[in-house]
């Protein structure tokens, strides 16, 4: 028919498919990839670090800061860096060095009260290394950045050689961190069954460090 459209040549559509194909990948891993160092926080990292602390304070858990709760986040250095069995940790978006996510370790354990009294005799302070502040930017979840984090966090237990437990408390009204962390360790005290508090207190195994080959 005179003036009908006519299809393209195979290899040119094949081409065309290609490339759109191409295009697609292209835009997938702009959105989905993104290069993050995990590394103990610096100096100068300090400051970052506590604004995602207080944002997810603030837009994830609804209670704002607390200063009996929460003093940890506004003296990371004293809380953190300043002792040697414990250790914050950033998560850096490579792209443009901006600190997205963190995670600390202390050597305190649950005290009594506001906690069970069995829970901290289970989890003395000095034994027990508690996982605090694990924290990621809503923007960049679901790209493994807790998992690396708690990875690191546990081999940094592992390595002190004193921690005979790792512990962490988290609330299970937060989406997805109660399933997060069953996925991670065990739940071992369920405040909602006891005594109705938002409280879920879980055990992670400490891992058994990597030690160099014994030289012959």
């Amino acid at each position: 028919m005179r003036g009908a459209m006519q299809a393209p040549p195979r290899r040119a559509r094949g081409r065309t498919l290609a490339l759109l194909i191409g295009m697609i990948g292209l835009l997938a891993y702009d959105v989905q990839v993104h290069e993050y160092d995990i590394r103990v926080a610096g100096p100068g990292e300090l400051d970052r670090a506590r604004a995602v602390m207080l944002d997810t304070l603030y837009r994830d858990f609804g209670t704002g800061y607390v200063p009996r709760w929460h003093a940890d986040v506004i003296d990371p250095l004293g809380a953190y860096v300043a002792p040697e069995r414990h250790v914050l940790l950033v998560a850096v978006d490579e792209r443009d060095g901006a600190v997205v996510a963190t995670g600390a370790l202390d050597s305190r354990g649950p005290a009594h009260p506001p906690n069970p009294r069995w829970l901290a005799e289970r989890y003395p302070s000095g034994e027990t290394a508690q996982l605090r502040r694990v924290y990621v930017r809503a923007e960049h979840r679901r790209r493994g950045l807790a998992r690396r984090l708690v990875a690191a966090l546990l081999d940094f237990a592992a390595a002190d050689g004193g921690y005979r437990s790792v512990y962490l408390h988290t609330d299970p009204q937060v989406p997805g961190a109660e399933a997060f962390w069953r996925s991670q360790g065990v739940a071992v005290c369920d405040e909602r069954e006891l005594t109705g508090e938002r409280v879920v207190h879980f055990e992670i195994p400490v891992p058994v460090p990597v030690r160099p080959p014994i030289a012959g």
